[in-house]
């Protein structure tokens, strides 16, 4: 079955995978208006094979973007919205006893959708958050001594509130450092606010939804490959390894970065930053990588990963200038 699985995704070209994608973009752009790095980045992450944590205020289109995108894609789709009494089995599913044949009988959970929506991660409690971490490393759950495979095309994309933190509980580091990507969101500019007023009368006046594209899971997967395919340097993969580097031994590079960095990024990290800048390359027309793709992707990839000193949030620095300070410190060998 796997050998005929992989010819179908050998007999989809590269200009097709590519058409496909340009498809579905120009839909996306047409429904989701001034969110344009939110919509390169769930194709970067679903070309990358990638998790995506989104923030920002409400009513930015995060919950509307991953289901357009949902609907564009030859998949199951599921939203969970995260509440203080959520349970781990309401996201794994549990086994269900049969008193028929007195044997139990395992019921998935909203997991085993191949595109999943955590609406609100951040409202739920740590065991719940925890019960993501082996599906979205490992993809699998585990039910008593039973190990469950999730769909081979798997993607999270969780939200949640910059704004308002009570009653939350902040996602740990272990479970941040799964998301390949981290987008943070800012309000539309006004002429973008005018275009989704004009976007919401029409879309309320039509009788009928015009249809999305769709792109199968063949195409998806046979665009990974060729992403993968993309030409990444000496010079490229030794600047990735020397910008995670610099986030560990800060002191190396400049006198305020030791002060405000109190842990640097994983190597999960050197390899979702490479994966991304071959996706942007590819998505380019390009077969190989250039600084601009890393210092692109470094952003959304890195963010969530740098852990800050108290003196740092005193001085009010953020991660994005971290990032901005690595970038002029560390230079392309």
């Amino acid at each position: 079955m796997d050998n005929i699985y992989n010819e179908q995704q050998q007999t989809i070209t590269e200009d097709a995978c590519l058409a496909a994608i340009a498809t579905v973009k120009e839909f996306l752009n047409k429904r989701i208006i001034g969110q344009q790095h939110l919509i390169d980045g769930l194709l970067m992450a679903l070309l990358a094979d990638g998790h995506i944590l989104v923030e920002g205020p409400p009513g930015l289109a995060k919950t509307r973007s991953i289901k357009m995108l949902a609907s564009c894609v030859e998949s199951h789709f599921h939203r969970i919205q995260f509440t203080p009494d959520l349970l781990p089995a309401d996201l794994t599913g549990t086994e269900i006893y049969r008193p028929q044949n007195g044997t139990f009988v395992f019921q998935p959970g909203p997991l085993f959708n191949e595109i999943v929506l955590a609406d609100e991660i951040n409202r739920a409690a740590a065991k719940v958050q925890s019960a993501l971490l082996e599906a979205m490393e490992e993809r699998q759950v585990t039910i008593g001594r039973k190990s469950y495979h999730l769909p081979p095309l798997f993607m999270v994309m969780a939200t949640q509130n910059p704004l308002e933190q009570e009653g939350t509980y902040p996602l740990p580091e272990a479970q941040l450092d799964r998301f390949m990507l981290h987008l943070e969101l800012d309000y539309p500019s006004a002429a973008d606010e005018l275009n989704i007023l004009r976007l919401n009368h029409s879309e309320s006046r039509e009788e009928e939804t015009p249809d999305a594209p769709k792109i199968t899971q063949l195409q998806i997967f046979a665009a990974r490959q060729y992403a993968l395919q993309v030409i990444a340097s000496a010079p490229i993969e030794n600047y990735i390894v020397n910008l995670a580097t610099a986030t560990r031994h800060p002191q190396a590079y400049d006198a305020d970065l030791a002060r405000w960095l109190s842990y640097g990024v994983s190597p999960r990290s050197s390899i979702a930053l490479l994966r991304c800048a071959r996706v942007r390359a590819w998505l380019a027309g390009r077969n190989y990588v250039t600084p601009d793709d890393i210092q692109y992707c470094i952003y959304p990839v890195m963010r969530h990963r740098l852990m800050l000193t108290v003196e740092a949030e005193a001085d009010g620095i953020t991660p994005n200038d971290i990032i901005s300070i690595l970038l002029q410190k560390v230079v392309v060998a």
